[in-house]
């Protein structure tokens, strides 16, 4: 797959701004691994999956050989200092379009900082939870609430390349008026200042206020089955979903997004289950990058490689040309992306 165009990763977080001892780095490297806590004794996080593929493909970005021992990674990292070091691994990463998580206070790179760091574009996806969540601490009754809510809602789509809600569910249908004050009533009683928004009708409310903006609305859920009500019930309302499900439910989403006209659907870390289970311009390519700069270059590396493999079985099976896997891989990598989130002028 050597020349292809930069990827546009649909989900991320930012980078971190300060310098990493060995401490920090291996505190989000074991978050990205999906572990908690010190590593046992005698060992690192550095021995994981993710630990070796930094140790692959992000020692060459900083001038050394791959597969250096981590502590002469880590001087390395030290002496070129976080900015220049983080810049050079963004710029290094073959992503040339990053949507970046928006909305909550957060100590990592905006979506202007890591555009200029990693010389690239960069997007705002607007969450809804703590945008309402930042309204309430200023709040002092469900009228300002909810008007502020709205108002906020309708300034974030004025700039937002997208929204994004945590709901885990949501029935087929938006919720009434009297039925949304009752709901901010109690969430505002009871709720101390910074609480996180926990209320079903409220976060039913924020997402069918998304979708009435037009914009895509992107979907975290741990499990997608249970916002199937509402996949169907916004079909031809003219916005487009984004499913970003948690493992191991991407096979889910894949075939959620094929059914439903207006729904897409992560292609997750196998690509090779979800191809096989929705159309190709269905699927997009995210890093879930967040705190290092490195896992841009992981998350790059790794989702290219798979698809390399998938389509390279695809050929020596006849299934598809070489002109095909090629068209495949820049379809899920980056075209989806530019249809759903409207980049194509941006692209061109």
């Amino acid at each position: 797959m050597d020349g292809l165009p930069p990827l546009i990763d649909q989900y991320s977080f930012g980078a971190v701004h300060d310098e990493l001892g060995l401490g920090s780095f291996e505190t989000h490297l074991a978050a990205a691994a999906g572990a908690h806590g010190p590593a046992p004794a005698g060992t690192s996080y550095f021995d994981s999956f993710t630990g070796l593929a930094i140790r692959r493909w992000c020692p060459p970005l900083l001038g050394l050989e791959p597969h250096c021992p981590p502590a002469h990674y880590l001087a390395r990292r030290r002496e070129m200092g976080a900015y220049r070091a983080g810049r050079m691994l963004l710029r290094g990463s073959g992503i040339g379009t990053f949507l970046l998580a928006a909305g909550a206070p957060s100590d990592l790179t905006s979506a202007t900082e890591l555009a200029t760091a990693a010389a690239a574009h960069a997007h705002e996806v607007v969450r809804l939870e703590p945008l309402a969540e930042q309204v309430a601490d200023t709040s002092g009754s469900v009228d300002s609430f909810l008007g502020y809510t709205a108002e906020a809602l309708y300034t974030a789509a004025q700039h937002a390349t997208a929204f994004a809600s945590g709901a885990t569910h949501c029935e087929g249908r938006a919720p009434e008026a009297g039925e949304v004050r009752r709901a901010a009533d109690r969430w505002l009683l009871r709720r101390r200042p910074g609480e996180r928004l926990g209320e079903p009708v409220l976060v039913r409310h924020l997402l069918w206020s998304a979708v009435a903006t037009g914009l895509p609305v992107q979907l975290h859920c741990p499990d997608p089955q249970p916002l199937t009500p509402f996949l169907r019930a916004t079909t031809g309302i003219g916005a487009d979903l984004v499913l970003l499900p948690e493992a191991p439910h991407h096979r889910r989403a894949a075939q959620l997004a094929a059914v439903h006209t207006h729904v897409y659907a992560d292609a997750g870390p196998c690509p090779e289950e979800t191809l096989s289970r929705a159309p190709f311009g269905k699927l997009l390519f995210s890093s879930g990058a967040r705190g290092l700069p490195e896992l841009y270059v992981t998350g790059a590396r790794c989702f290219v490689r798979a698809m390399a493999r998938l389509v390279r079985e695809w050929t020596e099976e006849g299934l598809c040309g070489p002109g095909d896997g090629r068209r495949i891989t820049e379809t899920v990598g980056f075209g989806t992306a530019r249809r759903v989130y409207r980049l194509s002028a941006e692209a061109a």
